[in-house]
């Protein structure tokens, strides 16, 4: 039998959430866009930390660092809310963070930043789980749906906001207050949390699963590592990859089988015996792997093709984000008030498969305005299964098993944006480079032997017959990403036609058990 929701989690009769409530959900935010700003910040500051640190052939490892720290922590982080309480848990990854941050700004070379981005990394793993996890515990599934559009507004802000910001800071008061500028951010949310947020705590009597851990941690981080140097740091074919993949393979049949013999294991298999549990998890590893490669390649398009300004490539995705939010906003109220959702994400799957094709059809003839129109529809697409996804998944499992549940949703989220950079990324730059060798012969090949992406200044200093051939190549590219993108969707749309629209808790009546074999829906308690 589910758990009732937290002493002063739900809302009362008026509809209206206490005042506390309200405060803490605006530190999770808070929270929720210090772990999402932060590599969008970095990045446009990168040039110049490269600048005065050096360590220019160690420059990839600032992102990768934080990337692999925050996944393989972000299941570790959801199973020690559930065990020890989630408010404690919460907290200690926000100060993780925010020390890793000061060091960070502190770091006096590359090596040191490389470390200390790590640090930061296994911070902001918990910031995600914790928010969701939270949100989980504070509202039952039934109300959480209009808090979608707060979600996804924080997204697009951090996507749209987080290069013009980064830009700003580091023009005007220099590239280490990119880390310090989350310092009172980041107070501010711990001091709010601390003092309104109430949860009842936990004190589990197992102890912390260590070889599961380990297991994860080292097949976590070969997948991401895979992901990140195939095909550019070294080939797909070569002895590190090779022996990378078979690491993984084993770390994660070996993490498996120990979870079935596990006293308190990392993420309990008995989650994924419910049918909408495991289908939220494909769904949200196709979202990640579609929604970070158009992130990926759509400015780099609108760049090289368009002639748009890199300064302001946040704008450049305004269209596909601002949809994605008005229809987030959308599908939470119509689930809050209804209490149907299957349609969401079998609808939103289909107009993620159209909105790719359309931008496969992508070439150097394309407006500005069309290519904005078929961002939209992409856009409408994501918007109805970005936070429906981690909402089923929740409500598909016992309260006790909330932070498992909001971490695995995440980590198939981080791992499809790992997979969907990797491969789209490799295909388009095969197409790209087959593409100057065709147009542009030896010279083609020269100008993006190093790389398939070039810059608008390095492209605007090519003589007019290669430019001309660049932007033909990038149309050749990115039509084949997007259309791999687009098959791959269509494993999304396939498995939101198996959705079961089990009764969210808090919907109605309690009930002994659903027939998807999730709790029972928790009843509603009136405020304290």
């Amino acid at each position: 039998m589910a758990d009732t929701p937290a002493a002063g989690a739900v809302e009362t009769d008026t509809g209206r959430q206490p005042k506390s409530v309200r405060v803490v959900l605006l530190a999770l935010m808070i929270a929720m866009m210090l772990a999402m700003l932060d590599n969008m910040i970095i990045g446009t500051a990168m040039p110049t930390i490269v600048g005065e640190l050096g360590g220019l052939e160690h420059l990839s490892w600032v992102v990768t660092a934080y990337t692999l720290a925050t996944a393989a922590s972000t299941p570790v982080w959801g199973k020690l809310g559930d065990m020890y309480g989630r408010k404690a848990t919460f907290m200690t990854s926000i100060v993780i963070f925010l020390i890793g941050s000061a060091l960070s700004g502190m770091a006096q070379n590359m090596g040191e930043l490389i470390a200390f981005r790590a640090v930061q990394g296994l911070g902001a793993g918990g910031l995600m789980v914790g928010v969701m996890a939270i949100i989980g515990d504070l509202i039952p599934p039934r109300e959480r749906g209009k808090y979608q559009g707060m979600m996804a507004a924080v997204m697009a802000l951090a996507m749209i906001g987080g290069p013009l910001v980064g830009g700003t800071i580091t023009d005007n008061w220099g590239w280490r207050w990119s880390f310090y500028i989350n310092l009172p951010l980041g107070a501010i949310a711990l001091a709010a949390v601390g003092a309104v947020l109430h949860l009842p705590k936990k004190r589990a009597e197992a102890g912390i699963d260590y070889l599961g851990v380990a297991l994860l941690t080292v097949g976590i981080t070969a997948v991401v590592l895979v992901t990140t140097w195939g095909g550019t740091e070294y080939a797909w074919t070569s002895a590190r990859i090779m022996e990378l993949i078979g690491l993984g393979v084993a770390s994660l049949v070996g993490f498996v089988f120990w979870q079935t013999r596990a006293a308190e294991p990392v993420v309990p298999l008995h989650i994924f015996r419910s049918r909408n549990f495991t289908l939220m998890s494909v769904i949200g590893f196709i979202v990640g792997f579609v929604m970070f490669g158009a992130t990926l390649f759509l400015p780099l398009y609108q760049q090289s093709v368009q002639g748009a300004s890199a300064t302001n490539s946040g704008l450049l995705l305004l269209p596909m984000l601002g949809a994605m939010l008005v229809t987030s906003m959308v599908a939470g109220r119509v689930t809050t008030h209804t209490g149907r959702y299957k349609i969401f994400p079998v609808l939103g799957s289909a107009l993620m498969i159209v909105g790719l094709f359309l931008l496969s059809t992508m070439d150097t003839e394309t407006s500005r305005l069309t290519s904005g129109v078929f961002m939209a529809v992409l856009g409408l697409g994501m918007g109805c299964l970005m936070q429906i996804t981690m909402l089923v998944a929740q409500n598909s499992v016992e309260m006790k098993d909330m932070g498992v549940a909001s971490s695995s949703t995440t980590l198939f989220r981080t791992l499809g944006a790992s997979f969907g950079v990797a491969v789209m990324g490799a295909l388009f730059n095969d197409r790209v480079q087959d593409g100057m060798a065709e147009r542009a012969g030896a010279l083609g090949s020269k100008v993006t032997e190093q790389s398939a992406q070039l810059d608008p200044t390095k492209l605007a200093e090519l003589p007019a017959a290669v430019r001309e051939a660049y932007q033909h190549a990038v149309s050749s590219g990115t039509h084949s990403a997007f259309l791999l993108g687009a098959v791959v969707a269509v494993l999304s749309l396939a498995a939101a036609v198996f959705v079961k629209e089990v009764p969210l808790k808090g919907a109605g009546p309690r009930k002994e058990d659903t027939d998807d074999g999730a709790p029972a829906p928790a009843a509603v308690t009136e405020p304290v």
